[in-house]
């Protein structure tokens, strides 16, 4: 008994030197989504005016690859977070937030108007009632999936959480480069989600020595290959 702490050290140090990174290309040729436009304050509304959120100019596309996120299928190791989504502006900042199973993220009103953040998700419903500028309130996040937040008292407001099964998780840049780092040799599916296409998944195997590569186009139909084989 005296040996096993040793043992399961030995095995987690031989498992990082033969761990490996999963790399690839996130295509996207064409726009997916639509965007939201926060509407301007009701000459009838009371309390304080809060200046809508306006989105910068940017490339539609890069926008996309912004969208996605690419993630291990099945259990592993998970480093809980405690990251934020504020309110502000009338919207939710960031509204796309990625957090392996275990986190807690905090919601703090910075806006001088009441919110009210709430989610009907299956994996993980919530509502955090009426709550002011300079408060915060928390939700913990135990099963993995896509959570839809929500404002009560805005409609327009909208963000998503996903809640990674492990630590393997990434988000492609601009160009749709995605790279998850130190992934133990073995048998794994590789998710693409896209908060408007949805999910896309592909087999790999990760092998000591080398790097895998696991290639995603959205939506499936603009993937070369399939359209060589039509």
């Amino acid at each position: 008994m005296s040996n096993l702490p040793i043992s399961i050290a030995a095995f987690a140090f031989t498992a990082s030197l033969l761990a490996q990174d999963i790399a690839g290309t996130v295509l996207i040729r064409k726009k997916l989504t639509k965007r939201s436009v926060t509407p301007p304050v009701s000459i009838y509304q009371r309390g304080a005016a809060v200046e809508p959120h306006k989105d910068a100019a940017e490339d539609p596309l890069a926008f996309e690859q912004s969208r996605v996120v690419v993630y291990l299928e099945g259990p592993g190791p998970a480093n809980a977070a405690t990251p934020k989504m504020e309110q502000l502006n009338r919207r939710f900042r960031p509204d796309l937030l990625v957090i392996p199973v275990g986190s807690t993220v905090s919601f703090p009103n910075m806006d001088p108007i009441f919110h009210n953040v709430f989610s009907l998700s299956k994996a993980k419903a919530f509502d955090l009632g009426n709550y002011d500028k300079g408060d915060s309130r928390s939700v913990l996040f135990s099963r993995p999936g896509i959570v839809y937040v929500n404002c009560h008292l805005h409609p327009n407001m909208a963000a998503t959480i996903v809640v990674t099964p492990n630590q393997w998780y990434a988000r492609p840049d601009a160009s749709g480069q995605y790279r998850i780092p130190d992934v133990p040799p073995g048998q794994y599916t590789v998710v693409s989600w896209h908060k408007a296409a949805g999910f896309f998944r592909k087999s790999i195997a990760v092998e000591p020595g080398r790097n895998s590569e696991a290639d995603f186009f959205i939506p499936i139909g603009d993937d070369p290959k399939v359209a060589e084989n039509r």
